[in-house]
């Protein structure tokens, strides 16, 4: 205090505001957050604990994709309609939020880190409005840092502010790289179909065949589907009328009538062709031809694969990369996995974000106690040889599918 009254009153002001702000900077730090851009108030981590004495109740933000620190993310997505974007974000909340307190303007942003640039882009929500997709409207830079930001605006369903804001920081790839986004699957999606065909399903064997997830036939009569029986799945069995027969149990099946049956499975046929499409018309491929139509016993980036032939899958292979990348396969000709072949996936890779597109007159063959993971696509038949497993996928075929002690079992959200 001495000191001060010798100074100046000029100076005496500066030491405080200097020694304050020494003192403001040291409690900032021991929570271990970080200054949330533009907001002054202290921002932490996806899933890190709220603010002291908040209630655990509180929404905040669980996880965030891509995650904090995370590096060489792509700087563009390739999305339907070969449509590109900057790579989307996601934020996932602990609760259902109100989706109209999530906007780009000021809830949900992205900045580059060192200049504060704001990246444009638009905010989506999911059904249960518990995760929120930030897509940039241009493609983000090569080689730079970007900070994400959830702001205290965000409100859950019934009105609660998140209690801080929530940053977290990632750096793109050095040069520019594309990401492919998901196939949608559309109403295939949202209506839990594991199997769909247009010219019915056959099931040999002595009925020893495991479905989770929903099966459907259109516009063929629901009888081409009476070979699976109730017993073999745990879902329903969706066709144009009221004519399955099964082993005599038809609890599991869902018929015209009602119409609205009818309709459902109409429509997700409808939407196979159309994802089918989709598809076979990505463009940008990362790799062309790759082993001359055979991978036997290689791993696989993520990516757009592209052959004009067939493809052979002799030995098992193995699928690497992280729970957001994709794989999208385009094969001109057939699909054969070998008798006891696996496709492996890496720790972290998810069945979901994986599509085989088949384009050959015969189609899919997976052999005896094969094993593939995620979706596929074919324009013709899908045959699966006894005991082979789709884990984690879906057979959608535009004429038929045979099962034969199959397991096939739908993906994780």
């Amino acid at each position: 205090m001495s000191n001060c009254k010798r100074s100046s009153a000029t100076t005496c002001a500066w030491f405080t505001a200097l020694l304050l702000s020494a003192l403001l900077a040291g409690c900032g730090g021991s929570g271990g957050g970080s200054a949330s851009p533009g907001t002054g108030v202290s921002a932490t981590l996806p899933g890190a604990p709220g603010t002291v004495g908040a209630s655990a109740t509180n929404p905040t933000v669980g996880s965030s994709s891509p995650g904090s620190n995370a590096t060489n993310v792509p700087t563009q997505v390739n999305g339907s309609g070969n449509v590109v974007t900057g790579s989307l974000l996601s934020a996932t909340f602990s609760e259902a939020m109100n989706p109209l307190t999530i906007t780009p303007l000021g809830t949900f942003t992205l900045k580059e880190t060192i200049s504060g640039t704001n990246a444009p882009g638009t905010v989506t929500m999911n059904a249960a409005n518990t995760v929120a997709t930030f897509q940039p409207t241009a493609a983000l830079g090569a080689n730079k840092g970007y900070t994400a930001t959830v702001s205290t605006a965000a409100m859950n369903a019934g009105g609660t502010a998140m209690p801080n804001p929530i940053a977290w920081s990632f750096t793109t790839s050095a040069l520019a790289s594309t990401l492919q986004a998901p196939v949608n699957l559309l109403s295939i999606l949202t209506n839990n179909f594991v199997i769909l065909t247009q010219t019915g399903i056959t099931n040999t064997g002595s009925h020893g065949s495991v479905i989770t997830g929903n099966i459907g036939a259109s516009p063929i009569t629901t009888a081409a589907m009476s070979n699976v029986f109730c017993s073999e799945i745990t879902g329903t069995i969706y066709g144009v009328d009221a004519a399955y027969v099964g082993s005599g149990a038809v609890t599991c099946s869902a018929g015209n009538p009602p119409l609205a049956n009818k309709t459902l499975v109409d429509n997700a046929v409808a939407d196979m062709g159309t994802a089918y499409t989709e598809a076979a018309g990505r463009t940008l491929p990362d790799f062309t031809e790759l082993g001359a139509g055979n991978i036997s016993g290689m791993t696989l980036a993520p990516g757009l694969y592209k052959w004009s032939s067939g493809l052979l899958i002799a030995a098992d292979i193995t699928l690497a990369g992280s729970a957001n990348d994709v794989w999208i396969f385009q094969i001109a000709q057939d699909l054969t996995l070998s008798n006891g072949i696996h496709v492996n996936l890496a720790p972290g890779v998810q069945a979901k974000n994986i599509f085989w597109q088949v384009g050959g007159l015969t189609g899919v063959a997976i052999g005896t106690t094969a094993h593939i993971e995620g979706t596929i696509l074919a324009q013709k038949a899908i045959t699966l040889a006894t005991g082979a497993v789709v884990n984690g996928g879906r057979l959608l075929s535009q004429t038929a599918v045979t099962l034969d002690a199959t397991t096939v079992t739908q993906p994780a959200p």
